[in-house]
């Protein structure tokens, strides 16, 4: 026989804690202070170290001091290297974004607010190392020097595009700098990421893999079997969740952030998960050695995820003023990565408002630079690759029918 229910069902649907003229609320976040949590070694089982899926390693305190046991205690060098690199993209970003408002390209993607991810952990790896991005990574080229000419080439698809117009805009590709071709559909670039680090293993290499993937993107199907097959073949990969709280219309919260963090999805997995402040460039930087360490010594993945905000649109499609409070980004407890390294510079006596000022000057000069160049060579519609290169590269020994069509073409 049926039983009733006591009473109606009722579906639920995660909301997040304000909406366009709400007041932005960010008091249900539990936030770790700076250099409270505990650094495991390296070869800590991932069970022993459950913990720090739930917590988040800080080392930046309020006052821009490097605290606590995951200060990696980077020289002024590295610091202000990596304060230049963040800097730089910034600028290229707003061009960009203004180059799409002028009507020089039809699309851009802006990674405002999470410039130390890419920065620290494109410092970090060898370039001989794989990268395989999602599309707000631009700061892993930017901070190994690609040219900023050849990444506007690409995003104009003009004449001098690399990509020979095959992919649409901010979707680069740059293999000699450890950067894998960025793919539209979500998700893919993890088990990618994962396939390529166990090819290196497999035939004895010593390079290892990094990927990123965004909040939303973890309940793909591709992200989980990823970490099967990270986790049963000790793939050395790093496998990082960017939680910028936001996709381009729905919070994290659809994705199950609010049932738990996203790095505890490791744990299920045996995989050692570290949660981490993305805008603090030192944790990150911390977070990342560690993870490299282990991955190097044949220990296997880790999964770092990385707790940020991100400030801008999610692409030039969107509006963020359609779905959250106007002020939430500048409300975000934990600050702007770029200031937050500014702060602790000139607390060790290596920085100044003036160098910062004229740094930034700099970096727009250098970009503006990047533009004229890119731009005389033409943006979208005005130069495009040669016809011939649609038959180049199709396969590695050219097909009959590519030589066949090649002839009807005239090329």
């Amino acid at each position: 026989m049926k039983k009733p229910n006591t009473q109606a069902l009722s579906l639920r649907v995660p909301e997040p804690s304000g909406r366009p003229g709400d007041p932005t609320d960010f008091s249900h976040l539990k936030l770790d202070p700076a250099g409270v949590v505990e650094r495991p070694e390296v070869s800590t089982k991932p069970f022993d170290m459950r913990d720090h899926a739930f917590r988040l390693v800080r080392v930046l305190d309020d006052d821009g001091k490097a605290v606590g046991p995951w200060n990696p205690k980077l020289d002024p060098e590295t610091l202000r290297k990596g304060l230049k690199a963040m800097i730089l993209t910034r600028a290229f970003d707003d061009r960009m974004h203004r180059a799409h408002r002028q009507g020089k390209t039809s699309f851009y993607m802006k990674c405002t607010g999470e410039e130390a991810i890419a920065v620290a952990q494109g410092m970090i790896l060898s370039r001989e190392d794989m990268g395989f991005p999602t599309y707000r990574q631009q700061g892993l080229l930017i901070a190994r020097g690609y040219p900023l000419a050849t990444m506007m080439n690409q995003i104009y698809s003009n004449a001098s595009d690399p990509i020979k117009g095959r992919q649409l805009p901010i979707m680069y590709s740059a293999k000699d700098y450890g950067f894998f071709t960025i793919s539209g559909n979500l998700g893919t670039q993890v088990p990618q990421a994962v396939g390529w680090a166990m090819a290196s293993a497999y035939k004895g290499d010593d390079k290892i893999a990094i990927t990123w993937i965004g909040d939303g993107a973890t309940a793909e199907g591709d992200f989980h079997n990823a970490l099967t097959f990270a986790s049963v073949y000790r793939a050395p990969v790093i496998l990082n969740i960017v939680n910028n709280q936001w996709a381009i219309s729905s919070f994290m919260g659809i994705a199950g952030g609010l049932e738990t963090t996203f790095a505890s999805k490791a744990i299920g997995y045996g995989l050692p998960a570290l949660r981490v402040d993305g805008n603090d460039f030192l944790a990150v930087w911390a977070a990342t050695q560690w993870a490299e360490e282990r991955a190097r010594s044949n220990q296997g993945a880790t999964v770092i995820e990385l707790f940020t905000y991100r400030g801008a649109p999610h692409s030039t499609s969107d509006d963020p003023l359609r779905y959250r409070p106007a002020d939430e980004a500048d409300k975000w407890p934990l600050g702007d990565p770029i200031a937050r390294l500014k702060q602790h510079l000139i607390a060790l006596g290596e920085w100044s408002d003036e160098q910062q000022t004229t740094a930034e000057a700099e970096a727009v000069d250098q970009v503006r630079a990047a533009g004229k160049e890119s731009e005389a060579i033409g943006t979208l519609g005005q130069s495009r690759p040669s016809v011939k290169t649609m038959f180049e590269e199709v396969y590695a020994t050219e097909d009959w029918r590519i030589t066949e069509q090649r002839r009807e073409v005239g090329v």
